[in-house]
């Protein structure tokens, strides 16, 4: 609730309506509508004022497909005093995916719960009640990241078995085989979904900061290397900045949106910024 509230207090200084909603048509002014509503555009065009008609799309079902694999975990947990512990990308994607949850149903959307990691390991269908918006908070709580990433597996399963139009909101770090992943994601357009892409990387993959010799494990399996971190710092962040590219660039491609988030973004900043973006390409 105290996500959802702050996302919805600084959506009402934004220009957007609502997560769901979509532009419709334009009619004419009239007074009394408010001056944001109208096309500049138009206006610019015509030298006439017309205003932008919005549109739920109630219709449309929800999916929060949650990445549960190993890597999720990082940065693994260490011994120390209670509430020291740094949030783990997997716990942020858990409470941006609940808070998602909780945002929809409250706008009477339909929502469901996909969770994976080499395999889909739970589907819950789009409900829009509230009870069953408890049952997808009670199975998030009881999530733990584990076993190999196998987003493009998953992917293709979700879209193999969800036949009817829905919206797609993916929630990994997206550490995966870039060409696979994308093949998966021209699967689930060709079957009409919506697809929304939440990279969630923790601050020390975006930032690096690490000095001197490190030796840097892989948490899906036993291979590591040891090298100094500082000599390869700037070719790290280089390689990292062309990752996401692509992924972004194939994303838009096929009509996707794809949002890079990082473990201290704040979760009402990362949600209002990405509304943001998202209407000023409509």
């Amino acid at each position: 609730r105290f996500i959802v509230e702050g996302f919805l207090a600084g959506l009402h200084g934004s220009p957007y309506h609502g997560f769901s909603v979509e532009f419709s048509e334009h009619r004419k002014y009239v007074p009394g509508d408010e001056l944001r509503q109208i096309d500049w555009n138009v206006f610019a065009k015509t030298d006439r004022f017309y205003v932008k008609k919005y549109q739920a799309e109630t219709t449309l079902d929800a999916y929060l497909l949650v990445d549960t694999s190993a890597s999720m975990a990082y940065p693994p947990r260490q011994a120390g005093p209670p509430g020291s512990e740094r949030m783990t990308k997997f716990d942020y994607a858990i409470c941006l995916a609940a808070a998602l949850g909780y945002l929809m149903v409250h706008q009477q959307d339909a929502v469901g719960l996909v969770c994976f990691d080499a395999e889909v390991r739970a589907m819950l269908p789009p409900r829009t009640r509230r009870t069953h918006l408890l049952a997808i908070l009670g199975h998030l709580a009881r999530l733990r990241p584990w076993g190999q990433t196998g987003l493009a597996r998953a992917l293709h399963t979700v879209a193999d078995r969800v036949r009817k139009r829905s919206l797609m909101i993916v929630l990994s770090d997206f550490l995966d085989e870039p060409d696979a992943v994308v093949e998966a994601l021209h699967h689930l357009r060709f079957r009409k979904h919506d697809v929304i892409l939440f990279q969630v990387l923790d601050t020390d993959e975006t930032q690096f900061p690490f000095t001197g010799l490190r030796r840097f494990e892989d948490t899906e399996s036993s291979a590591f290397v040891t090298t100094d971190a500082e000599a390869v710092r700037a070719e790290y962040i280089e390689a990292l900045r062309a990752f996401v590219e692509h992924y972004r660039d194939e994303a838009a491609e096929v009509r996707a949106d794809f949002v890079q988030v990082d473990t201290g973004m704040t979760f009402d900043t990362a949600l209002v910024q990405y509304l943001v973006d998202r209407q000023r390409r409509f």
